[in-house]
């Protein structure tokens, strides 16, 4: 089975474009030729039949002369230039006779024959009568060539007229097929092309998105098929790499959690002196130790978290939800924190039940509620609000605090990542709480996104997620 590539496809369609135009071009270039070829004929038979009817009624004239002249004086000489008058006269007939004009087949036989009477009356009869009468026909058969000639002259210029208008019907049909044929193909090349080209659109924006579930298979011109094979190679590729981060993410995490437990043992042990007394010194070095080792203890975890919620986000689960029901369980779990700091939480959302993945959109409003709380200076205020419009959720969590800084509006969402501006207390974060919201958001389809305000203190995130009706249940 032939296969053709994009750019053969495409040169395919301009080529066949051509044709039709080409096509059409040609045929009306074919019927205006045929139009002037035959103009120029009937202008030629229409100058030699006038000529030769004027011819006609020329010598009709000189034969009439020459006839009254000899019936007078009887001159032998008269009658033989009556004679070569006749000659001509019969040539002119028999030329005119050539042309095959059925309209002036009658009269001109009719003009002949009366001009043989004419002859034989002239040599044996000399009645003045019949000589007149012969005339008399003579001209009516002039008169009658004039009238069928100019009859035919304009019988024949209408069916050129009629012809030339056919010709300008039939060119405008050919243009008008010849156009819709060039639009029909390239629409028929533009859908053959456009299919492949938003598959890979779709598969690209897949891979962005880390759906890498679904297979990507690219139907249309070869080479685009071919991008798409190596855009599924690619989707494996990713998965093999996922896999073998999150591996090395478990063997990394547990072979620093095994010594940092003996290393912590250790600290312990010395800081309760189980191997004698310290001194001042000895005692602040053992303090460095355990703050340290506290650190790297809540890294570890980070990076157990952060795990668990990448193996977490191949699965949704969605299930219906009261929007106001899980915001107030979100700060109930959170209630004493919020005491202990002197803080207000308003929570505002509309009595709805969507379909969600609750555990997820759970996760999501408890670390961004407990950084609020964290850097909420005392007596603070934090609004955490939802807003439902058709199947599109909007969540914003607004704080007090010190805000994000503006070299760290880009990056705060990356793992590990702690701003410039500190908590008024101290905090011992791993800062992967805001790596983990994003990826939570981005496989729910949704995005969080930081709004900064020169006039309004704290911070403002706020995320946009899509939902379903509570009626329904979905599970992927």
């Amino acid at each position: 089975m032939i296969r053709l590539s994009f750019r053969q496809t495409m040169l395919a369609g301009f080529l066949i474009v051509v044709l039709f135009l080409g096509w059409a071009g040609v045929r009306g270039w074919l019927l205006l030729e045929q139009f002037a070829r035959q103009s120029r004929t009937n202008s030629e038979q229409f100058l030699q039949l006038n000529g030769l009817v004027m011819e006609l009624a020329e010598l009709a004239t000189e034969l009439e002369r020459s006839a009254r002249q000899y019936q007078v004086l009887h001159d032998p000489a008269i009658l033989a230039r009556f004679g070569t008058q006749m000659a001509r006269s019969l040539d002119t007939i028999n030329r005119l006779d050539s042309l095959s004009i059925p309209a002036l087949a009658t009269p001109s036989a009719k003009w002949r024959k009366t001009a043989n009477e004419l002859a034989q009356s002239l040599r044996y009869v000399t009645i003045p009568e019949q000589l007149q009468v012969l005339l008399v026909e003579l001209w009516e058969s002039n008169a009658q060539l004039e009238a069928e000639r100019r009859h035919w002259t304009d019988a024949e210029q209408e069916k050129a007229l009629k012809k030339l208008e056919d010709g300008q019907l039939m060119l405008g049909q050919l243009i008008a097929v010849a156009v819709f044929s060039a639009f029909l193909v390239a629409l028929v090349v533009s859908w053959w092309l456009s299919r492949p080209i938003g598959a890979l659109e779709k598969a690209i924006k897949q891979l962005g998105e880390n759906h890498l579930d679904e297979p990507i298979a690219v139907h249309g011109p070869a080479d685009l098929r071919q991008v798409g094979h190596y855009l599924d190679w690619l989707r494996r590729r990713l998965i093999e790499l996922e896999a073998d981060r999150q591996r090395m993410l478990r063997h990394v995490s547990h072979e620093l959690k095994t010594p940092l437990t003996a290393l912590r043992e250790g600290v312990a042990l010395l800081d309760e002196e189980i191997a004698g007394p310290l001194e001042d010194s000895q005692r602040e070095v053992v303090e460095i130790l355990h703050d340290n080792a506290m650190v790297l203890q809540k890294r570890i975890e980070g990076l157990l978290q952060l795990n668990a919620a990448a193996l977490d986000t191949r699965r949704l689960h969605y299930n219906p939800i009261d929007l106001k029901r899980l915001l107030q369980e979100v700060i109930q779990e959170r209630e004493l924190k919020i005491h202990s700091r002197h803080l207000q939480v308003i929570g505002d959302a509309p009595s709805a039940v969507v379909l969600l993945d609750v555990e997820k959109l759970r996760v999501i409003l408890g670390n961004l509620l407990s950084n609020a709380i964290d850097f909420s200076p005392e007596h603070g205020h934090i609004q955490l609000q939802a807003l439902l419009s058709g199947e599109r959720l909007t969540i914003s969590c607004r704080d007090e605090g010190p805000g994000v800084a503006a070299e760290d509006s880009d990056r705060i969402f990356e793992p590990f990542v702690q701003g410039q501006r500190h908590p008024p207390i101290p905090r011992k974060g791993s800062g992967v709480g805001l790596s983990i919201v994003r990826e939570l958001i981005t496989v729910m389809g949704g995005k969080i996104n930081l709004i900064t305000s020169g006039n309004t203190p704290g911070a403002h995130f706020e995320i946009e997620l899509p939902c379903g009706a509570g009626d329904r249940h979905r599970q992927r």
